[in-house]
């Protein structure tokens, strides 16, 4: 019951003041909301931004050195002084693996540009390390247009080859090329590629008969050489005999291959030696008398047998997380002009410029050996990447140390060069060709 003289409120509705109340609050919560949204706003902290980049502006030169000599330090170094690494002052140390993939770049499909404004990273006289049998310029070689071809591939972006990147990739490591003397002639180019750079108290080379090894000692890295010209085991690997008594043991590599273990790089090739145009003679298991015990094989047959041979012995003794391996394909000879429509011309003597017809292809690629090399491949277990130098070297006809060469240890005469039967079709002048497949392999490291 409600005392006389209280009046009730209308039901359903609140006292004035209560309403006035509540209105002030909600107006004061509306203005302090409003304020922190214009406060929100102006800190952008609802735009939404790509994460910024580590690296807004490129470094100086001081600071790249400064970089690398705390990395040195951290390497552990004992010292950081100006002559441990000198490096090329307009070098930098760049990824190159965003920008080219070996998976999906097609090397072998491209074309050859001159481009006189590139000069090659060494000169034959400039780096020591050069056979005579290489060194054109120094054995009176005087045209130079074949040094300024560039070679780029259709559907990618062939790095340039960068030594400071290089020795990197190879700190503490060992690179061993494995074959003949064109994979000598590859050997040489990359180290004339990064020596330039090294000081020369911080580099050594120790050559051999069968073993020879440059060693970037401020890198604790070796670039080395192995001489196996058919990989498997002959007769004739050292002491060079009469090719029509040439022997190949085409089921022994172990004496050569327990020299090629404890190695990170492995890079083979095994081509030239087996193109003699003869029957291959071969045998299997111990060596008889003389040459009694032997067959003679068709040279690809021959090869398959020496090839698998060395694929038995990647796949029981090579663990592919500690050494990648490489092949290199053929390597073409020139001996024959009419190949490339110089019906007057005799091999590769004086010519001065590449074939530009696309998918060149001339006699001194055999596409069997091809054909064997992929097939054995394509069965190992360990994994094989090849260095696709075939096509792209067709059309090089002006590469070769041609009559700017030696022969018998004696450089040509001036007559012999006049001759072009002397000339040499099948290695290439240092700089040169060789130096785009280090160019390759580095793209792939």
């Amino acid at each position: 019951m409600i005392p006389s003289g209280i009046m009730k409120p209308p039901r359903g509705k609140l006292p004035l003041p209560i309403i006035i109340i509540t209105t002030c609050v909600l107006v004061f919560v509306a203005i302090l909301y409003a304020e922190r949204l214009s406060f929100l706003s102006s800190n952008s902290i609802f735009k939404f931004k790509p994460c910024p980049r580590q690296i807004t502006k490129p470094k100086s030169n001081e600071e790249k050195t400064g970089d690398r000599k705390a990395d040195e330090e951290k390497a552990g170094d004992k010292k950081a002084d100006e002559d441990v690494v000198i490096m090329n002052a307009s070098s930098s140390w760049i990824d190159d693996r965003f920008d080219f993939d070996p998976e999906e770049c097609n090397v072998a499909n491209g074309k050859w540009v001159f481009n006189s404004s590139v000069t090659p990273l060494y000169s034959d006289i400039s780096c020591p390390y050069i056979d005579r049998q290489f060194s054109c310029v120094k054995n009176g070689r005087n045209d130079s247009d074949y040094r300024h071809w560039e070679w780029q591939p259709e559907d990618c972006t062939l790095p340039r080859f960068n030594p400071e990147l290089a020795l990197r990739k190879l700190q503490g490591k060992r690179l061993l090329f494995v074959g003949d003397s064109l994979q000598r002639n590859q050997w040489e180019s990359f180290v004339c590629l990064v020596e330039s750079i090294i000081p020369h108290k911080h580099k050594s080379m120790r050559l051999g008969r069968v073993h020879s090894v440059f060693t970037a000692k401020a890198y604790n890295a070796t670039i080395e050489f192995y001489w196996a010209p058919y990989l498997v085991e002959s007769n004739s690997d050292i002491d060079i005999i009469d090719i029509r008594k040439r022997i190949i043991k085409v089921d022994a590599i172990a004496e050569r291959a327990k020299n090629w273990t404890g190695v990170d790089i492995l890079v083979f090739n095994t081509y030239v030696w087996w193109m003699s145009g003869i029957r291959i003679k071969t045998i299997w298991g111990s060596f008889a008398n003389g040459q009694e015990g032997y067959e003679e094989f068709d040279t690809p047959i021959a090869y398959k047998l020496a090839l698998k041979t060395w694929a038995n012995w990647i796949d029981s003794t090579i663990n592919p997380n500690k050494t990648r391996v490489f092949f290199t394909t053929m390597s073409p000879t020139h001996t024959r002009s009419q190949d490339w429509g110089n019906m007057e011309g005799v091999k590769c003597f004086n010519e001065t410029k590449p074939v530009m017809k696309k998918k060149h292809w001339g006699t001194g690629s055999d596409k069997r050996i091809m054909s064997v090399v992929s097939k054995v491949v394509k069965e190992m277990k360990v994994p094989v990447t090849f260095i696709n130098i075939t096509q792209l070297s067709e059309y090089r006809i002006d590469g070769h140390s041609s009559v700017y060469t030696e022969t018998g240890g004696k450089l040509l005469n001036e007559e012999e060069r006049a001759n072009p039967e002397n000339a040499d079709c099948i290695h290439w002048c240092l700089p040169g060709v060789p130096d785009t497949w280090n160019q390759i392999l580095l793209a792939m490291l």
